[in-house]
This record gives C-alpha cells, sequence and structure tokens, in this order.
C-alpha cells in the first residue's frame, strides 16, 4: 500500500519516521503578512510553471523518499498521487494555529477532487510535531479518521472566513460545532487574541513581549526561544518583526531595540540576526504604562498590519475584548 503524509513545515521529522513512502511539508506562513492569492496556492500544488516559483516539490527530499523520482519533481501534487497510484492520503497537521490554517487550506483544495477524497485520511495529532524525535515518531499511535463531506464544508467554510476582508466570520466559528476539525477552535481564538486589545491596543504577543522585558529579559535570544512567550503564532521572524513595531514608532513602548533594523532590507537576515543579537532591551515609560492599562499603544503608534484577509489600520481598526470574548468594530 502506498501512502503520502501531507503535513506543515513543523512536521518534517515525518520524513525520517518511516510511516510513508512520501512526506510533503508545506511551508506557507498564513499568520502574518497578506495572504497568498487563490490562483498562487493553486500553482503552487500544480505543476510547476514558471520553474522558477515555490512548488510543493522544493520542499520533498529525494534522498528521503523512496516514491518521487527526480524528474518527476515538477509534477502537480495531484498528478503525482494518480501517477504512483497513492492508496492512502494522511493529513498531519498539529494544534499550532499556522498547522490548522494550512489544514483547512488544504482539505478545501482537495474537496474538488473526488477521486483523491476517497484516499485521504486525518491523523488527530494531539502533539508539537516541531521538534519530535523520528523515532518516537515512526511508534507512536495516532487516531486516525475517514474524512466526510461534512470536514470538507467545515473546512472551505473557515478557509473563506479567514480569507474574508473582515474578522467577523472567524469570531463567529467559535460558536459553531467543527466536527473532526477539533483543534481549529482553540486555533482560531489564539489567532483572534492577536488582534489589539480594547484595553491596551496589544495583541497577546506583543503583550508578553513586553511582560517578559519588564521581567528582566533584555536579550532578543531569550524572547525568541521556542515557547518563551508561551504563544504559538508567530515564529522567530514574525517576533521581531512584533518587536520593531513596539520599538520605533511615534511612541516606543520598548528601548534598546538596534536602530539598523529599521534600514536594514527585511530579506538581509544575517545583518538582522546580528542587530538583533546586540540590542538589550528595556521597556519605556510609555511601555510601562500600555503594559499597566494605562494607555493605548494604538492610540499613539499607526499600524499596518493583516491578519488573515483583513488589513488593519488606525482608521479600520478591529479590536478583541479578550474578557469578553467578543470582537470590537472600528
Amino acid at each position: 500500500m502506498k501512502r503520502v503524509i501531507l503535513t506543515s513545515s513543523a512536521g518534517v521529522g515525518l520524513a525520517l519516521a518511516d510511516r510513508a513512502d512520501l512526506v510533503i511539508p508545506f511551508i506557507y506562513r498564513f499568520v502574518s503578512g497578506p495572504l497568498p492569492t487563490p490562483d498562487h496556492l493553486i500553482d503552487y500544488l500544480g505543476a510547476r510553471w514558471p520553474l522558477n516559483e515555490m512548488h510543493w516539490s522544493d520542499c520533498v527530499r529525494v534522498d528521503q523518499s523512496p516514491l518521487l523520482r527526480r524528474q518527476d519533481r515538477a509534477g502537480g501534487l495531484l498528478w503525482v498521487c494518480q501517477t504512483y497510484g497513492i492508496d492512502v492520503i494522511e493529513l498531519w497537521f498539529d494544534p499550532e494555529p499556522n498547522s490548522q490554517l494550512q489544514l483547512i487550506w488544504i482539505l478545501d483544495y482537495l474537496r474538488s477532487e473526488p477521486s483523491i477524497m476517497e484516499k485521504l485520511r486525518l491523523r488527530r495529532v494531539d502533539f508539537d510535531l516541531r521538534g519530535a524525535d523520528p523515532a518516537e515518531l515512526r511508534r507512536r499511535d495516532v487516531r486516525q479518521f475517514d474524512v466526510a463531506e461534512s470536514d470538507f464544508e467545515i473546512a472551505s467554510m473557515a478557509w473563506e472566513a479567514y480569507r474574508a476582508p473582515t474578522p467577523e466570520l472567524c469570531a463567529g466559528l467559535l460558536g459553531r460545532p467543527l466536527g473532526k476539525l477539533s483543534f481549529l477552535k482553540r486555533a482560531m481564538e489564539e489567532l483572534l487574541v492577536e488582534l489589539p486589545s480594547l484595553a491596551t491596543g496589544l495583541g497577546a504577543t506583543e503583550t508578553r513581549l513586553l511582560e517578559r522585558i519588564a521581567g528582566g529579559h533584555d536579550r532578543n535570544d531569550q524572547l525568541f526561544r521556542p515557547g518563551a512567550l508561551g504563544t504559538r503564532v508567530f515564529d522567530q521572524w514574525e517576533l521581531g518583526a512584533l518587536l520593531e513595531g513596539l520599538a520605533f514608532g511615534p511612541a516606543p513602548a520598548i528601548a534598546g531595540l538596534d536602530g539598523k533594523l529599521a534600514t536594514l532590507d527585511p530579506d538581509n537576515a544575517r545583518s538582522r540576526d546580528a542587530a538583533f543579537r546586540r540590542s538589550r532591551l528595556s521597556l519605556t515609560a510609555f511601555g510601562e504604562a500600555v503594559l499597566a492599562g494605562g494607555e493605548d499603544f494604538r492610540r499613539h503608534n499607526p499600524i499596518k498590519r493583516w491578519w488573515g484577509g483583513t488589513l488593519l489600520t488606525s482608521e479600520r481598526l478591529w479590536r478583541w475584548d479578550r474578557e469578553g470574548r467578543s470582537l470590537i468594530a472600528p
């Protein structure tokens, strides 16, 4: 029986766990920046053209795949599954928010292919795939479900909600049953609390950054260490962008972040990493007031940031009331 695993970038270790003939990790980050267009995502999963575009096969290591031939790497995902006679396609996506967004995206995509739908199996990955030991993954018992039409409907509804120009539909998901997509509701709430809060104007991760700095963690490596903040939405590069937003506005909440970061090319990873390492962080008096709830960060600092399909600006600022678990319109 030929088996393929679709997973997020957190699940790259599955390629060493001997659980499938082919492991395909998806690298898209849907939690920050503008969402890729539908056509771009379709091209990513389809046949590779033009040749220089990002493609699903870029993340498949040929030396770890006994199935996929090098000359077939430019083919579409569905074409490869049909050509090689794949019997089962397993979905391994853990509870981390970006992974759950990838799950609903790929289910929405595969829904249009009846020949593939019956081969899909959803694994209930209730643990963190990132950093999991391949030997443990090889023998770990992970519950499996068939994917029903209702699951596709829920995924499509949720993906449409996240891509919408306002977060209202996503907030509405919190009150709906989501069937086998049991981790999606928690992931969506973790995303919603990253909207500016009603009290301080900060998202949950921004708040935790200020709290950690106030507690004496003045080095970026202390802040960026996995699990240090207790939030799961953003990776270390996205955390850097949040820090810059807190440090370089008209009313900074943070002092000590290397000023060169404001002018460095975003793609210059080496120089940016060095600048972050040089920084020694502290809260400004304004930052202390924001953290105490006495000031609203967004009343003094502009914002232009994507949340799913919603562009947050100072003139069109959606907020989240954490105590009432409700969305506040501009």
